[in-house]
């Protein structure tokens, strides 16, 4: 049997620990159960990782990168507002695609705000310098006038707006109806551009066929009515 090199097999134990921590959350996420999910030896986790800590700080590496890829593949490298609206709808349609990478980071960033390390707010340092860059590169594109103050608005609002649909997602599991959400966040985000941005500077939204009782279900059926 081939001999599988260092590098390799610590990034199939870290998509191994991302999975697991998916299943179980984080107290779940044994060595021996990261290990098995691998289909490696135990003690080959222990040589890549010289803890759990230590893998963890991997792990939350890995999820960095990810959210830098995923804005990086959705910048259209169009206006402010045709990019702030392809980077949330692509980030809301990679958790529709990814819920397992979606319900560890949940996890993860629960854990990790309890951690010295602050490793939860660097995701979020990361994730906004690489946002604040594409949508710097885009204003100057497209010779608009959008202060770095507004910028960071804008960066805010996408985050909190894709966050809070992962959230929705991983809670009621319904795809239907979390496709059909995408453009009324879609619209949230229309309406704060055509504000702060000027309406021109903001494509004309699609009008929604969607029921409302289809649409607001899984939002509004945590509350009880007497």
């Amino acid at each position: 049997m081939a001999r599988i090199p260092a590098a390799e097999r610590r990034a199939e134990l870290v998509a191994a620990a991302v999975r697991v921590i998916a299943a179980h959350g984080v107290d779940g996420a044994t060595t021996r159960r990261i290990a098995e999910e691998a289909n490696a030896p135990l003690a080959t986790l222990h040589y890549c990782f010289s803890s759990k800590e230590v893998l963890f700080a991997a792990v939350f590496e890995y999820v960095t990168a990810q959210y830098r890829e995923v804005l990086t593949r959705n910048d259209v490298h169009g206006d402010v507002a045709a990019t702030a609206r392809a980077l949330l709808r692509g980030g809301m349609e990679w958790y529709l695609a990814s819920p397992d990478f979606g319900a560890a980071i949940v996890e993860l960033i629960s854990w990790g705000q309890r951690q010295e390390s602050r490793q939860a707010e660097m995701v979020y340092h990361e994730a906004f310098a690489t946002m604040r860059a594409i949508l710097g590169a885009a204003a100057t594109a497209a010779g608009q006038s959008v202060g770095p103050e507004t910028i960071d608005e804008l960066i805010y609002l996408v985050s909190t707006l894709s966050d809070g649909f992962a959230l929705n997602w991983l809670v009621f599991t319904d795809r239907t109806a979390a496709e059909l959400q995408i453009e009324h966040v879609l619209g949230v985000l229309d309406a704060w551009m055509a504000t702060n941005l000027g309406a021109a500077c903001v494509p004309a939204r699609r009008v929604s066929t969607v029921p409302p009782a289809v649409t607001l279900r899984s939002l509004a059926s945590w509350v009880s009515v007497d």
